[in-house]
């Protein structure tokens, strides 16, 4: 079995429900993709973070770090960052926060001192449906002086997001749609 089989078993196992959900977007649902279900388990970190890695370098773009908005992205860049040191390749994470920190220097962004302004970086998501949040992890990385050049999600629900998300400059890759949960056998 390939590490994306394996994967993509381990989300429709873990991560896959046919149920009634409101998603972030507001929108109404009659399933559930829970990204962290799977990219929380310790072989789903590894596959995610390998599968990640191999796909950012095979973009053949010079990427510094990988990043994204919280809890959705934080175990993926965790595991991309920690595979990216296996390969002798590092690719530093940082972290968006959804509201500033309370205190302190109050950063949207932690991990700021592995990058310098114009550094080139990947926006990561474990599952996009309209592309807003994504979009809003790409604006503070833009405004902590990060160069996006590169977008990837885990899950693209086909439901506009990718569109959205083309309309304003960025090219959105994904590991798996849901066609490709929905399919699973």
């Amino acid at each position: 079995m390939t590490f994306r089989e394996e994967l993509l078993k381990l989300l429709y196992h873990l991560s896959y429900e046919e149920r009634a959900v409101t998603l972030t977007s507001g929108k109404k649902s009659n399933y559930y993709v829970d990204g962290k279900q799977t990219t929380c388990h310790a072989r789903g970190a590894f596959l995610v973070g390998h599968l990640f890695y191999e796909r950012i370098r095979a973009a053949g773009i010079p990427i510094k770090g990988v990043g994204g908005l919280t809890m959705g992205a934080d175990p993926i860049v965790a595991a991309i960052s920690v595979i990216s040191v296996l390969k002798d390749d590092p690719l530093h994470a940082f972290l968006i926060r959804k509201e500033p920190k309370g205190h302190g220097k109050q950063l949207w962004l932690e991990g700021d001192k592995n990058f310098s302004a114009g550094d080139p970086v990947a926006i990561i998501e474990d599952v996009v449906t309209s592309g807003g949040s994504l979009f809003k992890a790409v604006e503070r990385a833009q405004a902590h002086d990060l160069k996006v050049v590169m977008a990837l999600t885990l899950v693209d629900r086909l439901e506009g997001g990718a569109e959205f998300l083309r309309e304003q400059g960025i090219e959105l890759e994904a590991l798996f749609t849901i066609e490709d949960l929905k399919g699973f056998t």
